[in-house]
């Protein structure tokens, strides 16, 4: 037994090792598209150097949100309403006319456009159509306090057979950014799969330069599953997309009671 759980360390260890590396290369790559020079990039390293000096570790700290999420903290009125509550933010069906001119309006954003939500929709009934009345779709809206629509997450590539589906996400309403809402909501989505729908994978993909995006989905237990070489044009360039997977075990085993 202690062989076995000296070999998981190990590939976790090597797994963590790989998604460093592609943070930092993102990192890179941001700072050049900035029009950072070669010298400020290794000031830039310098002072990244010295906060890790100066700050102390937390204690038990594995990499992951299990301090922060438990699923036990989630309040599961799925049943009888169709909705899923963690602290001040709930996940439910998105519908209606006016969420969609909503969602629209977020589209126009220049920090989505740096995203693969890019790629939706523009037009309103073809994105009515995309979000509301597709099979193979299932969207949710993020509430933040009961009432404020600040974002969607939700499902692509739904496979019944597989139990299998692809997670696609942002917080839209710029003014409730950097609270949380994110992760929070990102929980209640992974709970939503596994707990209600019982699939065994979610998998998402991701621009290589979303470094936010892929650190936080990273600290819910996905892992990286490859990299899709020149997969998108972007801005007339094209871009590396990542794709990383979670499956069911490692979600309560992190989270739950290992189920």
């Amino acid at each position: 037994m202690n062989s076995e759980n000296q070999t998981n360390g190990e590939l976790e260890k090597i797994k963590l090792r790989q998604i460093l590396k592609l943070v930092t290369h993102s990192f890179y790559k941001e700072l050049v598209n900035y029009g950072v020079e070669a010298n400020d990039i290794i000031n830039v390293s310098t002072q990244l150097l010295d906060h890790v000096l100066k700050k102390t570790p937390p204690e038990n700290n594995n990499g992951y949100y299990q301090g922060d999420f438990k699923i036990s903290d989630i309040e599961d009125r799925w049943p009888t309403e169709h909705k899923l509550i963690l602290k001040d933010v709930h996940i439910e069906p998105l519908q209606g006319d006016k969420a969609i001119e909503t969602v629209g309006h977020w589209l126009k954003q220049r920090e989505i456009s740096q995203t693969l939500i890019r790629f939706f929709p523009k037009e309103k009934r073809q994105l009515s159509n995309y979000l509301l009345n597709t099979p193979e779709r299932k969207y949710f809206a993020v509430k933040y306090l009961k009432e404020h629509l600040v974002g969607i997450i939700g499902a692509e590539n739904i496979d019944e057979t597989n139990k299998k589906l692809e997670m696609k996400k942002f917080i839209g309403a710029s003014e409730f950014r950097n609270r949380g809402i994110g992760k929070l909501s990102t929980f209640l989505f992974l709970y939503y799969v596994f707990d209600v729908l019982k699939y065994n994978k979610i998998y998402i993909h991701s621009m290589d330069t979303n470094i936010k995006n892929i650190n936080l989905n990273s600290k819910f237990g996905f892992e990286l599953e490859g990299i899709l070489y020149s997969e998108v044009i972007l801005n007339g360039k094209p871009r590396d997309v990542l794709r990383m997977g979670l499956l069911e075990s490692k979600w309560h085993t992190l989270f739950g009671n290992g189920k």
